[in-house]
């Protein structure tokens, strides 16, 4: 996918230092994803853009990235990102080159992010889950991590705490099998945003002071 480990180094030395002055982010439960070279898929909510960094900078293993198409339109930038772990996706449409994108990262043992609201959340509130990353969890039967963002106030700026829940089976979500319908999708993902609900509400309650 044209990625460079040598950038994506250097941008998160580079960003570790700036993240840490402007978020002061916290991260919570780090090693809930195993140093053990397997594929999970990391399903979280989107408040910014600078969720995506922020998320590689809470593992040590590299993080890919499902991101809107619109981003890629821009060459450079499209470049920069795709370096960086990005690959694109045509949000709403059941794009199904990018879940195959996703699904060939998880099975090479990498790690891959949807941001599982399908887009950010304006008013910092959780919105409904979309079925993409069950899809995915479905097809290549890995584990998913909940993982949530959660904004101590509600500006820009304010703190960021990156809570990551212990990983769920593909099994423990109902993904198993070859009669999986849409139920089936929408009650994994109901079980995987109750569970970032579960931690924006127990971190709100810690930090929001």
């Amino acid at each position: 996918m044209g990625q460079s480990k040598a950038l994506y180094i250097v941008g998160r030395a580079i960003c570790r230092p700036i993240f840490k002055i402007i978020y002061r982010y916290k991260v919570i439960n780090r090693d809930a994803i195993p140093d053990d070279n397997k594929g999970y898929i990391i399903a979280c909510n989107h408040l910014s853009y600078s969720d995506p960094v922020l998320l590689g900078l809470s593992q040590k293993r590299r993080i890919n990235f499902m991101a809107k198409d619109e981003l890629f339109k821009n060459r450079f930038f499209a470049w920069l990102i795709r370096n960086l772990g990005a690959f694109p996706v045509k949000r709403g449409t059941g794009d199904v080159k990018a879940l195959k994108n996703g699904e060939d990262i998880i099975r090479e043992g990498n790690l891959m992010t949807i941001f599982i609201e399908g887009g950010r959340s304006k008013t910092g509130e959780l919105m409904r889950p979309r079925s993409g990353f069950a899809v995915i969890a479905q097809q290549t039967n890995v584990p998913v991590v909940p993982v949530c963002i959660t904004r101590t106030k509600n500006t820009t700026f304010a703190r960021r705490i990156i809570h990551f829940s212990e990983p769920i089976t593909a099994e423990e979500l109902g993904l198993i099998g070859e009669d999986i319908d849409r139920r089936a999708l929408k009650n994994a993902g109901t079980t995987v945003m109750g569970k970032i609900k579960e931690m924006r509400e127990q971190d709100l309650k810690d930090y929001a002071k």
